[in-house]
């Protein structure tokens, strides 16, 4: 999450855990992967989320944490109304929940009956969890100490007990076969949540923030800065060339020197020099290819795999996954809302397959108040085709591991201790100084693609009654491409790769077909989740925009 205090300076607070001690390239190796699986155990980085939120607490908030808990509790316990698409994916993975990950079954198929629209659904184990942390933490006096008390539980007491439990557990995941985890007690103990100044870029007028290069969030700061001084108009053929173009450029950057390394050369990579030379790379016609650059000299390395082409067949393809015994697949289940191959019926707006490959859980969410406090928070990880549901506590391991490469000596290769090259990445927007803009999205590679829409969409349109027309930027037709290592199991790519919304001008696609790109022509409202809000420092005024593709984004004022 990235969060801006009224009158302080803009920070990130990281929740991402590092990969555990055991988890080396050579373990892995060693059980005969290539690839880190897209579910299961080995997939799990350190669980940080939590602790993540209790500093956010403590630090920045005023109620208690049982205060806090209590709305999670109840809806744990008494139950809440699901959305249509939480018992399509509940189906869709119920071979593998009967048969393998039976813990999740007890959860999401009580009876046998998966999550449907008009009944409850509740979780009575994550309720028991809250209510027993609550219970144990309600001796110590006072509000921050208490907040430690729990941060403590999380990290050596029954949370972390079954944590590591659950990762000991022989587990079918995207590989086809059993295998346990490296999580330990010693991993949960050693890491906490931490502060960090975000990656900044200037671009006329604004500063936007975003978490550092151990994310991809510095892929939306190198598309700003590799754009020309002079735009083609908004929306026209050329402007959605030049920004898919762009955003080439940057991913493959970003599979060159993103990760959570000793260095990581992010000034040179939005260097005024190096962009102006990138640029150059940029022609009338489609690129095909993955074109990291040299900043400050360097010389590019990339994973033996990152230009494996994604493949018709079994589920999103290319991978070294296959059937698992039983006879279903358990592929990689990746954040994005898209499909990345074999092509979807409805392009951008997949169904879910049956190994739950094409659908994650991932949030996003975006707050701002009178007093100016701002934050932007893209919460992810544990979604329920991931892992199996930890039994005693309710909720699965996560999967951000897969992130990383098998590969030695890259800068996102598996390294016990350094956190996954991850696709979460909200952001801010400050004027002169101040936030005026927190955006975000969940979708994988797609956040930093429908985020530059986005933003530059609000920066360069009119004012609207109240200040920025963050709806209008939302609801404008939106894309996606394709073209780089996708960040999730089985990790391939589709060069040359373009999905549309159907909303797009028809003679926009045909120009972008005439100049080479392989357009896809998805549904209407299929591209973008994203949600924003605002605070006009002149007037104080606040305002919120939520994404209506997929009826499941709210703006709520108060």
């Amino acid at each position: 999450m990235i969060l801006a205090p009224a009158g302080g300076e803009a920070r990130v607070l990281c929740g991402q855990g590092g990969a555990p001690a055991g988890a080396t390239i050579a373990h892995y190796k060693g059980l005969g992967l290539d690839l880190v699986p897209g579910t299961g155990p080995l997939a799990a980085a350190v669980p940080g989320a939590f602790d993540a939120w209790m500093l956010l607490l403590r630090d920045h908030g005023t109620k208690t944490l049982a205060d806090v808990l209590k709305y999670a509790v109840g809806y744990a316990e008494h139950g809440h109304a699901p959305v249509e698409r939480v018992g399509e994916t509940v189906e869709s993975v119920r071979q593998l929940f009967e048969t393998e990950w039976t813990s999740s079954a007890d959860v999401y198929l009580p009876g046998g009956e998966a999550p449907r629209v008009g009944r409850l659904f509740r979780n009575p184990a994550l309720a028991a969890t809250w209510k027993r942390l609550l219970a144990e933490v309600s001796g110590t006096a006072g509000r921050e100490a208490q907040i430690e008390a729990a941060r403590a539980v999380w990290r050596s007491g029954f949370i972390a007990e079954a944590l590591v439990r659950q990762s000991g557990r022989p587990t079918m995941d995207t590989s086809g076969r059993r295998h346990e985890g490296t999580l330990t007690a010693a991993d949960l103990a050693s890491w906490s949540a931490s502060y960090e100044a975000p990656a900044t870029y200037d671009w006329n007028g604004w500063t936007v923030c975003k978490p550092g290069p151990w994310s991809q969030g510095p892929v939306l700061l190198q598309q700003l800065a590799l754009l020309p001084p002079e735009l083609p108009a908004h929306g026209s053929a050329d402007y959605v060339h030049l920004l898919i173009e762009g955003c080439k450029l940057a991913m493959a950057d970003r599979e060159a020197w993103y990760g959570d390394a000793a260095e990581v050369p992010l000034a040179e990579l939005l260097s005024d020099a190096y962009n102006a030379e990138r640029r150059a790379l940029i022609g009338d016609r489609a690129s095909y290819e993955l074109r990291p650059g040299a900043p400050g000299g360097r010389v590019p390395r990339l994973s033996a795999r990152a230009r494996v082409p994604a493949t018709d067949g079994t589920g999103v393809g290319g991978g070294t996954g296959g059937a698992a015994e039983g006879g279903f697949n358990v592929l990689g289940v990746g954040e994005p809302t898209v499909a990345r191959g074999p092509r979807p019926s409805v392009p951008g707006e997949p169904e879910v397959l049956a190994d739950g490959a094409t659908r994650g859980d991932t949030c996003h969410l975006d707050v701002v108040d009178r007093w100016g406090n701002m934050i932007a928070a893209t919460p992810s990880g544990g979604w329920l085709q991931s892992n199996p549901v930890v039994p005693e506590l309710g909720f699965p391991l996560g999967t951000r591991l897969q992130m990383a490469w098998l590969d030695e000596g890259l800068p996102s290769s598996l390294t016990p201790g350094r956190r996954p090259r991850t696709t979460l990445a909200p952001s801010l927007a400050l004027r002169d100084g101040v936030p005026v803009l927190a955006f975000g999205t969940p979708g994988g590679d797609q956040q930093d693609q429908w985020q530059t829409h986005f933003f530059l969409t609000v920066a360069l349109g009119a004012r609207v009654r109240g200040g920025l027309d963050l709806q209008g930027a939302i609801d404008a037709p939106n894309w996606h491409n394709d073209s780089f290592p996708g960040s999730f199991y089985p990790r391939a790519t589709r060069p040359g790769s373009v999905t549309v919304e159907s909303r797009t001008d028809p003679a926009v696609v045909e120009e972008l077909r005439r100049r080479g790109h392989d357009v896809e022509v998805g549904d209407a409202w299929s591209e973008g989740r994203l949600c924003a809000v605002a605070r006009d420092p002149e007037t104080g005024i606040l305002s919120a925009a939520a994404n209506p593709r997929g009826m499941q984004g709210y703006a709520v004022g108060r």
